[in-house]
């Protein structure tokens, strides 16, 4: 499987995505997207405000999966590297990523 490799944060830090990956997350934010526009739309149509909070609602679960998804492949891939390498602070910068998406 080919993966794309791209800089990431620091210049040292690498992020590892396989196309697949790419393609997943890509597609999910396009639909993210289409619902924000979507919402945007409904405000400005004046539609019933309970329709607007089931979109916002939506669009939260879909961000989580995105986020859910990033999670996965950062912690299979990126996290064990680092700590194959030796880089225990990689718990610590996990950790802290987990407790911010969670509050």
């Amino acid at each position: 499987m080919e993966e794309a490799r791209s800089g990431c944060c620091g210049g040292k830090k690498r992020s590892w995505h396989d196309q697949e990956t790419v393609r997943q997350l890509v597609v999910r934010l396009n639909r993210i997207e289409g619902q924000v526009r979507g919402i945007r739309r409904m405000i400005e149509e004046d539609v019933y405000c309970d329709d607007v909070l089931n979109q916002i609602s939506s669009v939260r679960s879909a961000i989580n999966g995105v986020a859910r998804l990033l999670l996965e492949k950062h912690m299979k891939h990126c996290l064990r590297e680092q700590l194959l390498e030796g880089g225990d602070e990689a718990v610590d910068e996990a950790l802290k990523t987990i407790f911010r998406l969670i509050r």
